[in-house]
């Protein structure tokens, strides 16, 4: 939708139909899948055995169990997500400034400051406005109290890189995994002042804005707008 004129499309009065139900299930599963290779090092801990390096010590992961995460918006890939994250035995504190007793049995609804102060886990579901465009920045983070795991599958251009690379750096962010940059695609993504600091970090997961793009999505979106 963010690449539609809504305006034009009114004007010309033509139908706009978003599916976001087709691909919340893939949107989840992605970030979950994120999540879990962060707090295990498994990208890390991948590479070194190929490099021949045995290192148990140094890539000792953390259980998601008993955690709190803190869903950013909540939509449809919000609530896909937090419903996928039931079986984890966490909690999930969601907020969304748009909406109010939203509270269900997977996630309840919460301020931003009770996610500063409880959040270990932090995932966008927001899209981009006007208002959420480069909202993520050095403020913005340094408000959480605890050190967290940074998850954005919604739109690249919420955040401000550097802001999150400060926040690896101080230790208020463990691990940082991003499906979607403010920049996207070669050779514009690569000449980027922060993309070699990006790419150095072991404790980064990059993909290629692909969380809500598999083999089932790709029917399912077509399913729902046709319906």
């Amino acid at each position: 939708m963010d690449n539609i004129d809504d305006e034009i499309a009114i004007q010309k009065q033509v139908t706009l139909i978003p599916a976001n139900e087709g691909n919340r299930d893939a949107v989840g599963e992605h970030m979950i899948g994120m999540l879990l290779s962060l707090m295990n090092n498994l990208n890390r801990s991948d590479q070194q055995v190929r490099a021949g390096q045995w290192l148990r010590e140094a890539n000792r992961g953390y259980e998601l169990k008993g955690r709190t995460v803190g869903l950013i918006g909540y939509g449809h890939n919000g609530m896909a997500m937090a419903k996928k994250l039931s079986g984890f035995d966490v909690k999930v504190l969601a907020y969304d400034k748009y909406r109010t007793n939203y509270t269900d049995e997977y996630a309840e609804e919460a301020s931003m400051e009770n996610i500063y102060e409880q959040a270990n886990i932090i995932s966008f579901h927001i899209p981009l406005t006007a208002e959420t465009k480069g909202m993520i920045d050095d403020a913005y983070l340094s408000k959480f109290n605890k050190p967290i795991f940074f998850l954005l599958g919604a739109r690249g251009e919420i955040v401000q890189v550097p802001a999150v690379l400060n926040g690896l750096d101080k230790g208020r962010i463990l691990g940082a995994a991003f499906d979607v940059l403010p920049v996207e695609k070669f050779p514009k993504l690569g000449e980027q002042t922060w993309y070699p600091d990006l790419i150095s970090r072991d404790n980064v997961i990059l993909s290629p804005h692909v969380a809500g793009w598999t083999f089932e999505s790709y029917y399912k979106l077509s399913e729902v707008a046709c319906r």
